[in-house]
């Protein structure tokens, strides 16, 4: 019988162009034609000017282009400060002759249509990404919701230029600010998960809710946006009878950024192995307190607060898992509740005897 099975590597990189680990691992005897899906997080700013994103993306597509390999997801997030480590995950799959036992880590991926301006923000943009997550969840071969733990999506913003192309085509904008059409690209592209997940009906959605509503939220969305792209490019991860292999997770939602103990339970769920992946959302609480305690990364004009959520939450998940080769990614709009954020694990199972 044929299965699918996936593999997950995390490369640590030394700059945004090193693809030494990767090319290691392909001279190892990975197929690079197996690789559907790369997350990666860079040390730029993670703001709009963040060119590592676009560095590092070109450069893999350079890398597939020589391999002769189409159709891989890349997903770059900018921002590794604390003691982050600049990183990549490959996510890799391929039929083997082994018939599965229980659920493996499946892995699915799809991209949406360029998306015009005017509908950033907005319930296009929720309805384009809800068919994208399915597409890539009908790619992964997993059929229920529930069997879904994570959705990363990459999506785009707001430049000058892309504002000046809708009104000259006597269009509106949700929001003119470039900066704060990334937190809006984000929080309809994490509310478009949650459609896709039955966590959200869109006939009860309203333009007016989309980054405003932080009651409505996806427990399993991480969304990053940038400048390199038009559409969205998403990757879906769950468990699935249909897949093989060693590679199984779980996920939990911490309910503020000190939040440890449903990842402790996710972690406890788990069989025993070797880490293989931590996935996660950060943002600053909007209240500005954490469990009643003030805290200032609002209030810092001179750095944003989502590079202030990176770092702590960061810390918080390195002294957990003892591991600094995270992928935290700031800006949790929708994702999660307010001032916390969905946290995905992915484990390699020890070899049964």
């Amino acid at each position: 019988m044929v299965s699918l099975r996936a593999s997950v590597h995390r490369i640590a990189a030394s700059a945004p162009d090193d693809l030494s680990g990767l090319e290691a691992l392909i001279e190892a005897g990975l197929d690079p034609a197996s690789i559907v899906a790369v997350l990666g997080k860079t040390e730029g700013n993670g703001c709009v000017n963040d060119f590592t994103r676009g560095f590092a993306t070109a450069t893999f597509q350079r890398f597939f282009e020589r391999h002769g390999v189409e159709g891989v997801s890349i997903v770059m997030s900018g921002g590794t400060e604390g003691a982050l480590s600049p990183h990549w995950t490959v996510f890799a799959r391929h039929e083997v002759a082994d018939e599965p036992r229980g659920s493996a880590l499946a892995v699915g991926v799809s991209r949406t249509p360029d998306m015009p301006p005017e509908h950033l923000g907005r319930r296009e943009q929720v309805a384009l990404v809800a068919e994208g997550v399915r597409a890539a969840m009908r790619d992964a071969g997993i059929e229920k919701p529930e069997d879904v733990h994570f959705v990363q999506i990459k999506c785009p913003l707001l430049t000058s230029a892309r504002i000046g192309d809708a009104k000259a085509r006597g269009k509106t904008v949700a929001v003119g600010d470039t900066l704060k059409s990334m937190g809006l690209s984000r929080a309809a592209s994490a509310l478009g998960v949650a459609v896709a997940l039955c966590e959200l009906d869109l006939a009860t959605l309203s333009d007016e809710a989309i980054g405003v509503d932080f009651t409505l939220y996806s427990g399993r969305a991480s969304t990053s946006a940038g400048v390199e792209l038009f559409d969205h490019e998403i990757v879906v991860l769950g468990m699935s009878p249909r897949w093989s292999g060693p590679f199984a997770m779980d996920h939990a939602v911490m309910a503020d950024c000190i939040d440890t103990a449903g990842i402790r339970q996710a972690l406890a769920r788990l069989p025993q192995g070797r880490l293989a992946a931590v996935l996660a959302k950060a943002e600053a609480s909007p209240s500005g307190a954490v469990r009643g305690a003030r805290h200032t990364m609002l209030d810092d004009s001179d750095i944003a607060s989502t590079r202030h959520a990176r770092a702590f939450v960061g810390g918080v998940l390195a002294g957990l898992f003892a591991d600094t080769m995270l992928y935290v990614s700031g800006g949790a709009e929708h994702q999660g509740p307010p001032g916390g954020g969905p946290v995905a694990i992915i484990i390699e199972r020890e070899e049964r005897p």
